[in-house]
């Protein structure tokens, strides 16, 4: 902690200094941003173990410290960036916090119109299903016609939404048996197609077959759009790949094949810890 508490002065120490322009040349003035940066980096670097709550208190905390307008807009727009496209499953939260505090209340610019429209688009695709949050409902329809609402609840339920033409959807549509060969707990594999073409979907449900007899497939879409799963569920693009735990929380989001085979055994501990605090019920 005292590494932190070092770098989280050096950072405030730079930002400050930079609030004194007058004294400064165009040349000083950029080379004290690549300090400032380096510095963000490390710290960042730094606290990526800690929760999205922590994250987001430092990212106001290093934001409001800077008193240039500049300097104010470049750290929040740093910030915003790491966490965008952060690699810690979860950290999303904080790029929307960093969003909504900052960018949308109107107190920082964002660089331009288009970027602004583009954060809007993350922020709104993404705050519906958050690690934690209750999974949102949605209806879906079946091959045969009738509907369906998921995630149900009572066991762990994985939602892949994926594209019959969607080069990566190929390559997770491969891999994903192997993966769920690995689950010893109930799962419910929801595999959402996102696209319209039937033929295509019933050649790929004819084909899509895990063996794992832990797994219960359901095969769904929504050709209408109506029940809303693109911006519930963030589907800009496909694949997308979720986790929940049997009370519907989200535990995995942004997965790939191999971070979930890192999740199940985790999820199989949640699943038998719930199931134990039901039987004590």
């Amino acid at each position: 902690m005292r590494g932190l508490a070092i770098i989280a002065a050096c950072i405030l120490s730079l930002a400050r200094a930079w609030s004194f322009p007058c004294v400064q040349a165009p040349q000083e003035k950029e080379n004290r941003f690549a300090a400032l940066d380096s510095m963000m980096v490390q710290y960042l670097s730094a606290i990526q173990g800690s929760g999205p709550e922590d994250k987001m208190r430092e990212s106001d905390f290093m934001i409001g410290a800077a008193a240039d307008t500049a300097v104010r807009r470049h750290v929040a727009l740093k910030l915003f960036d790491h966490y965008k496209e952060a690699p810690v499953m979860g950290d999303e939260a904080v790029a929307i916090h960093i969003y909504d505090r900052w960018f949308a209340s109107g107190d920082i610019k964002m660089r331009s119109e288009f970027d602004e429209m583009d954060a809007k688009l993350f922020a709104d695709f993404n705050r519906n299903s958050l690690i934690g949050m209750k999974a949102p409902v949605i209806s879906l329809r079946k091959p045969c016609g009738g509907r369906m609402s998921i995630p149900q609840g009572g066991s762990c339920s994985i939602l892949w939404f994926h594209d019959t033409s969607c080069g990566k959807c190929k390559l997770e549509a491969k891999v994903l048996p192997s993966v769920l060969e690995k689950a010893d707990f109930p799962i419910v594999f929801y595999a959402v197609y996102a696209g319209q073409s039937k033929k295509e979907w019933r050649n790929f449900r004819r084909n899509f077959r895990p063996e794992n007899k832990k797994i219960k497939l359901v095969h769904l879409w929504d050709p209408e759009m109506e029940s809303d799963y693109l911006s519930l569920y963030g589907v800009i693009s496909t694949p997308k790949l979720y986790m929940t735990a049997p009370d519907g929380r989200i535990i995995g989001r942004r997965l790939e094949p191999e971070s979930l085979a890192q999740l199940l055994p985790i999820a199989a501990r949640i699943a038998k810890q719930e199931n134990d605090n039901f039987n004590i019920q």
